[in-house]
């Protein structure tokens, strides 16, 4: 443990100089550290995909300093200092675990998930919804919106259900498509979009992680697809669909037996 307080601090006290002397750091605010902040969460995303964990530890290195940058700058902002963001999650943590600091009895992680919505309720949030960041990539958000409206009991009872919702909503999408409304369309094709998501969390699979592979795979095939093409004289471009299909059925059947 003190190993591990002598590193934070030792890393506190550089931040603290690089503030202080270096001339790119003394020049960085929220505002421009908010990209960058971005780009790192998700290169820390892309380790935890491949199950780098050398990445990981880098990458979470990475987002510490991170948030000893913005707390130096609320420090000199006079907005808040380091120990208030330590304490206010320690006691976030607190007040949300009183399975484990209080006297209120669990059975399993639902009843956990249950007690957090109510107690944020009780802390002032208006709506379960409310701790949905906007900003979240649009199958993260529908995850956690559903995920959200579980915690009070708006769900589908079993997975047969859900599927029979999709296969409703998928039906209602060739209609609308009959129908030529745009309009119509895209929202029919978005609530085909939800539903799955929603199927996908009963199957217990990350639709967003699931999403990912299947753009890593698609990726390999294609740069395979190209290669072999190069390899044989010819580009891509020159080529009809069939020939390229048939390309891909090989490079399909070289992944799969690999």
């Amino acid at each position: 443990m003190q190993k591990t307080a002598d590193s934070f601090l030792r890393l506190v006290k550089i931040m603290d100089e690089l503030r202080e002397k270096c001339p790119w750091d003394k020049k960085q605010t929220i505002h421009t550290l908010r990209s960058m902040t971005l780009e790192e969460t998700y290169e820390l995303a892309d380790a935890i995909s491949d199950n780098d964990w050398k990445g990981i530890r880098e990458e979470l290195g990475d987002l510490l300093l991170h948030i000893l940058f913005y707390s130096k700058i609320g420090v000199e902002e006079e907005k808040f200092t380091l120990e208030e963001v330590i304490n206010g999650i320690s006691e976030k943590l607190i007040i949300r675990h009183p399975h484990i600091y209080g006297d209120i009895k669990v059975s399993d992680e639902e009843d956990v998930k249950r007690n957090w919505e109510r107690i944020k309720i009780k802390e002032g949030k208006k709506s379960v919804l409310s701790g949905v960041p906007p900003s979240l990539p649009a199958v993260v958000k529908a995850t956690r919106i559903q995920e959200k409206a579980k915690q009070v009991g708006f769900e589908w009872e079993n997975k047969e259900d859900v599927w029979k919702k999709v296969e409703e909503e998928m039906n209602e999408l060739q209609e609308a498509i009959s129908e030529k409304d745009q309009e119509h369309i895209e929202e029919e094709f978005g609530d085909v979009l939800f539903s799955l998501i929603n199927y996908a969390r009963f199957l217990q699979v990350d639709a967003e992680g699931v999403l990912e592979k299947t753009n890593k795979k698609f990726i390999s095939r294609f740069q395979q697809m190209e290669s072999i093409a190069t390899a044989s004289g010819k580009n891509l471009t020159e080529m009809n669909l069939e020939e390229m299909d048939a390309i891909w059925n090989t490079v399909k059947k070289q992944t799969i037996n690999t």
